[in-house]
């Protein structure tokens, strides 16, 4: 807030999302902080709505099922216990950024949804896919694999990534200019490997070349927020 004065701040990362509205800043800033919790329950919710048998998977990291947000919101909505299934994905988020469309990380994510399938049973009714995670829609390709080797067809593949962008640009705002003057910066605090550049670099080629070039050309401010104190103090 005091170094780029945003209008709103999006957390466009589930595990930080999960854990942000606890933070003092949240809860006193005049500055809106928005996570992007809320756009994948509400995904959830429109597939399992008004069908009993339907299932969701929700695919995240271990923080992310271990705080349950996503499945208590929807609990809190009146969906059952079956029908939301949780599967942490430890590491796959460090694999896909190490290379989206690697061999290690097809494996793994045939792994998880081995395990996820295997802990649900039977799969009767309708059955949706979650990615809870920033990084899971990176590699979709690997996760179709997986689900269509072993004969289970998956109705919808959810990435709230995009539920965060109808939020920021809702469709009655669209067109309301002919032209319209888009900047991206990239401004990190540790270095970003060049094998973690490649990786998203490739996948956001195709998507917003001009934020791939942002993210090849980004900025080092290694000062860019405290830390180590609040670590320190924690410790002790």
């Amino acid at each position: 807030q005091d170094r780029f004065a945003p209008d709103i701040i999006l957390v466009a990362c589930n595990t930080l999302s999960v854990l942000v509205p606890d933070t003092k800043f949240a809860k006193s800033s005049t500055t809106p902080v928005v996570g992007i919790v809320e756009n994948g329950v509400e995904q959830i919710a429109d597939q399992l709505q008004d069908k009993p048998s339907a299932r969701n998977i929700i695919f995240a990291t271990q923080t992310t099922v271990d705080e349950a947000t996503h499945k208590n919101l929807l609990l809190e909505q009146g969906f059952s216990d079956e029908q939301i299934v949780t599967q942490s994905c430890p590491q796959l988020t460090l694999y896909i950024e190490q290379g989206y469309d690697s061999m290690y990380t097809e494996m793994l994510i045939d792994a998880y949804v081995d395990e996820a399938l295997s802990g649900m049973g039977e799969v009767a009714g309708p059955l949706s896919v979650s990615f809870n995670c920033t990084h899971f829609g990176y590699s979709m390709e690997f996760w179709k694999q997986a689900f269509a080797s072993r004969g289970v067809e998956v109705q919808a593949f959810l990435d709230p990534n995009t539920k965060m962008v109808d939020f920021l640009l809702p469709a009655p705002l669209h067109q309301r200019y002919q032209q319209s003057e888009v900047a991206v910066k990239v401004v990190s605090m540790i270095e970003i490997p060049a094998d973690r550049q490649d990786s998203i670099g490739r996948w956001l080629h195709a998507v917003s070349p001009l934020t791939e070039t942002a993210l090849r050309d980004f900025e080092l401010r290694p000062d860019l927020f405290e830390w180590r104190d609040l670590v320190s103090s924690t410790a002790q």
